[in-house]
């Protein structure tokens, strides 16, 4: 073994976590601090703590509804269109106005955002 390269060795370490808890074990260094340990760990403990910090869950919850909103809008928009296609395939073939049907399709397939705009 080479001399000079290793570090020094510490067989008593003092092992210290935030909750107090403190134990000794063997380490190149004198002293180790720790945030966590099985003395007060969820896994350890049992002890079932969900952390949400800043909000997260909430955050995530509403990005969640209004992704699910934006999709509903978008299903009913095409829904609309197929509806306003169907009508104006239809009008040419009795020979009427497609245009005046097309409308007549999405005034019938949007009777609720017809009534928020009014509101």
């Amino acid at each position: 073994m080479r001399e000079g390269i290793h570090p020094k060795w510490y067989p008593n370490a003092r092992v210290i976590c935030a909750c107090g808890n403190t134990w000794t074990v063997g380490a190149t260094v004198e002293e180790i601090r720790t945030d966590v340990c099985s003395q007060c760990h969820p896994f350890f403990t049992g002890e079932q703590r969900i952390v949400d910090t800043a909000g997260q869950v909430e955050r995530f919850m509403r990005r969640l509804e209004a992704r699910d909103q934006e999709l509903a809008a978008r299903r009913a928009r095409a829904e609309a269109q197929a509806a306003a296609r169907e009508a104006a395939r239809r009008a040419r073939r009795r020979g009427e106005s497609p245009e005046k049907a097309a409308e007549l399709a999405r005034k019938v397939s949007q009777p609720e955002a017809a009534e928020t705009e009014e509101e």
